[in-house]
């Protein structure tokens, strides 16, 4: 039975990990295809693991299994879990890495996976990546019905996403969700958030992040002028402070975290 399986994990890819959880899961579905969505996501960050998912399960097919390994609480007593939301499927550690999925879908049923007889055994305290989530992943991919994993929970762990606030008419106060390889900074602000900036003729506006202010939004990243720092809305949908060919990240000296003022008029 071919089915689709999404990885996103923080092994990275010097070690032996992605690859043994692929073998576990062909020797269960020789069938299964892999999409490697990330292996470099920031070491035991639950966040930057939920904000990666979320930014790219939409676009693969109906019924695509989601396999997302960022779990610093291996080997303790956090639950692995198996997700329905919307039309995907998503296998991970219950500790907050579906967050964003959460937030983005009307219907999500999450269960504990519970019934070890889908585990390799022994169960390494280790590598829960190898001996649960992969098997579990694989029989999913096999035909398995969730029902057979374990039962529904409605406790499962969540954080709050952050969100914009308009704390006037005049200005909104948003912050930095992720710095990308370029040295983009990805805002939380959406154009929901700020329509006055991203029409066609914005109003004036001053952005205010580190000790700078950026007054510029521009259409594509090699608009903007050589060490410019300016405003543009990214691929993810948000607010975006990026430099023709260099990083905003270190020039303006900021990060994750960061906040960011959005004064209009």
């Amino acid at each position: 039975m071919s089915a689709l399986i999404t990885l996103t994990t923080d092994f990275g890819l010097a070690d032996h990990f992605v690859g043994t959880m692929k073998g576990v899961i062909l020797g269960i579905n020789p069938s299964a295809q892999f999409v490697d969505l990330s292996h470099h996501v920031n070491p035991f960050d639950v966040f930057d693991g939920a904000l990666t998912i979320a930014l790219a399960y939409r676009y693969f097919p109906s019924h695509t299994i989601h396999l997302v390994i960022v779990d610093p609480g291996v080997g303790s007593s956090r639950r692995p879990i198996l997700a329905r939301a919307g039309e995907h499927s998503f296998v991970a550690p219950d500790n907050g890495v579906l967050s964003f999925v959460y937030e983005r879908e009307e219907s999500v049923e999450v269960r504990h996976v519970a019934v070890d007889h889908y585990f390799l055994k022994p169960v390494s305290n280790t590598f829960h990546g190898r001996d649960i989530f992969a098997p579990v992943a694989g029989w999913l991919s096999k035909g398995v019905e969730a029902e057979k994993f374990g039962e529904t929970i409605t406790d499962y762990v969540k954080f709050a996403v952050p969100k914009p606030q308009r704390i006037s008419a005049q200005t909104i106060q948003g912050m930095v969700i992720k710095v990308d390889q370029f040295g983009n900074l990805i805002t939380n602000i959406s154009p929901a958030d700020a329509p006055e900036i991203f029409t066609a003729s914005p109003s004036q506006f001053a952005i205010a992040v580190g000790q700078q202010q950026i007054a510029r939004m521009i259409d594509s990243y090699s608009a903007g002028e050589p060490s410019e720092v300016f405003a543009i809305l990214g691929s993810s949908g948000f607010l975006e402070l990026g430099q023709n060919r260099g990083s905003a990240a270190k020039t303006l000296q900021v990060g994750r975290g960061a906040e960011v003022k959005v004064a209009l008029g």
